[in-house]
């Protein structure tokens, strides 16, 4: 009884009880009475009495039953076609929705053992296709999370394994007396050593921003001031790399409710992978300013620019963007360079370099764990890009 192949049957034939019922009772009932009321008027219309009718109204009593008795055995008769013709029909609709959940069943499945490319046909009926778009949409969700992951995985890999294998070769070489256990050689593990921790660093602190567990301290802070000093202390690897950097906070007061250590660290890492896509004699353009009711932040660079398709890409773990022309080095507070360089063994292979290449992807988890949003946005390549961060004003907050 739980089977919906046969509570599709049970139904058909249901309605076509209800449906022959109601028509025996409703014929049952008006029949016998408007053959009466033919017989009254007779033949002519008129009153149908005079001379014989009680023999007429013998006679007619004894057609009267043999109207009803004959009317009951048609009706019995349809009743029972109708019912076996509704179940006919009721096993053949049955048997076509069953076979279209059937096919949708089995993908699920197929999804369920990693098979995410299997698409399921769609059936002719509305509601079945709209279930068969939606889970041929999960399939494709599904393909893209375990890309991300398969990709995640071998980054993270590869992140490990370059300075893994520049501090075993270092300590072997000094095991077997080839380099001096010198202060710069031992610095050269620590280096490696440190970026080591700071990819552990930067790993853990996108798991918490994912999973929406960044532990934010709140506080009332003027957002202008944190972006300007964040910005103002980027400027000696600026001034080194020959880029100008226009830092401008157009209005004071820009107060709202941060977390200023996690918001500075935003800044830095726009400003410092500003750095990373500028070229000497180029332009960073820090702006801070008030849009309604949000504080606007915005970084923009004359740099390599980005491409349509990348504006949403650059934020996903460790995309990097090709065509730098150089690298900024040495930034503070967890800047991301490495999102940008031209290849993942070129952040490796530089001294420097101790970005991660999720820079960016913790960054947005930040901002939008303070209910703001960070967006990207370019003219096209070769044309600069501008990173605005939104936050909103003290105000604003309150009121939500």
């Amino acid at each position: 009884m739980n089977r919906l192949s046969v509570r599709l049957v049970i139904s058909h034939v249901l309605v076509a009880l209800i449906g022959g019922a109601a028509t025996f009772a409703v014929v049952r009932w008006l029949a016998p009475a408007l053959f009466d009321e033919s017989l009254r008027l007779g033949p002519a219309g008129g009153s149908g009495r005079g001379p014989g009718t009680g023999q007429g109204q013998g006679s007619g009593g004894v057609l009267r039953d043999q109207f009803a008795a004959a009317i009951d055995q048609a009706l019995l008769i349809g009743a029972v076609v109708g019912v076996a013709a509704a179940a006919i029909f009721g096993v053949f609709a049955a048997r076509r929705v069953i076979r279209s959940l059937g096919t949708v069943r089995a993908a699920t499945r197929e999804l369920a053992k990693g098979r995410y490319d299997l698409a399921v046909p769609e059936p002719k009926e509305a509601e079945l296709a709209e279930l068969a778009a939606d889970v041929n949409q999960l399939g494709a969700a599904l393909a893209q999370t375990e890309t991300t992951r398969m990709r995640l995985l071998g980054e993270v890999a590869h992140e490990l394994r370059t300075p893994l294998t520049v501090i075993d070769g270092y300590v072997e070489a000094m095991i077997d007396g080839v380099l001096p256990t010198s202060p710069e050689n031992l610095e050269q593990i620590s280096d490696e050593t440190r970026r080591l921790r700071r990819l552990g660093e930067d790993l853990s602190s996108l798991s918490r921003a994912e999973e929406g567990r960044l532990g934010l301290q709140l506080a009332s802070a003027d957002v202008g001031a944190l972006a300007v000093a964040a910005a103002e202390r980027l400027r000696p690897q600026a001034v080194d790399a020959g880029v100008k950097l226009e830092v401008h906070s157009s209005a004071a007061g820009l107060i709202a409710s941060v977390d200023a250590d996690r918001i500075a660290q935003v800044v830095t890492n726009l400003v410092g992978n500003a750095l990373g896509a500028t070229d000497a004699g180029g332009t960073i353009t820090v702006t801070a300013r008030a849009e309604a009711s949000q504080v606007l932040i915005e970084v923009t660079d004359t740099g390599v620019g980005l491409a349509p398709d990348q504006l949403e890409k650059v934020f996903e773990r460790f995309y990097r963007v090709t065509g730098i022309l150089r690298q900024a080095q040495g930034t503070e507070s967890h800047p991301n360079p490495s999102s940008l360089s031209p290849n993942p063994s070129s952040l490796s292979l530089s001294k420097g370099q101790t970005g991660s290449g999720i820079g960016l992807t913790i960054s947005r988890g930040i901002v939008r764990a303070h209910g703001g949003e960070l967006t990207a946005s370019s003219a096209g390549l070769g044309r600069g890009a501008t990173f605005t961060l939104r936050l909103p004003l003290a105000q604003a907050s309150s009121r939500a």
